[in-house]
């Protein structure tokens, strides 16, 4: 079953259930896809492209969140938290940092990174192999630190 198809059955799920928020959400997905749509990309909308979105819209959350707890708007705060848990729902897993740091072991040995010098090499093919799965300031982090940055 592709995004599109899911979002339409959450949709239906949550009007009749009245749960605003969800519905909300749901229905900012939505829009992505039109958006996606009307681009005049001329091309279906591919799982990397609804992971790319979703990331981006998760990214947006994960900052307003932060924002307005910075500005001491915990109400907004709150409600843009709730907004991210649904979002991510449609993303594949997260890993976790063990299974992160893991995986950074297998690709620097593909790419013969253990250095400083190597993190141009080390980075976008970890963030390549995590697109979706890790938050890349974590991916960043655990590159940095398994090759001694710093």
């Amino acid at each position: 079953m592709s995004l599109r198809e899911i979002i339409i059955e959450d949709m239906k799920i949550a009007m009749k259930s009245g749960d605003k928020i969800r519905l909300e959400t749901i229905r900012s997905i939505r829009a992505l896809i039109l958006e996606f749509d009307k681009s005049g990309a001329n091309r279906a909308l591919t799982p990397e492209d609804e992971i790319t979105m979703l990331s981006t819209a998760v990214k947006k959350r994960k900052e307003s969140v932060e924002m307005f707890t910075n500005a001491g708007r915990m109400d907004l705060a709150e409600k843009e938290s709730t907004e991210l848990k649904i979002l991510q729902e449609y993303l594949p897993k997260q890993l976790t940092e063990e299974e992160i740091v893991e995986e950074i072991k297998t690709i620097a040995a593909q790419v013969n990174a253990s250095s400083k010098a190597d993190f141009a090499k080390l980075m976008p093919a970890a963030m390549k192999q995590f697109k979706g799965k890790a938050d890349g300031k974590v991916v960043k982090s655990l590159v940095e630190k398994f090759l001694g940055v710093n």
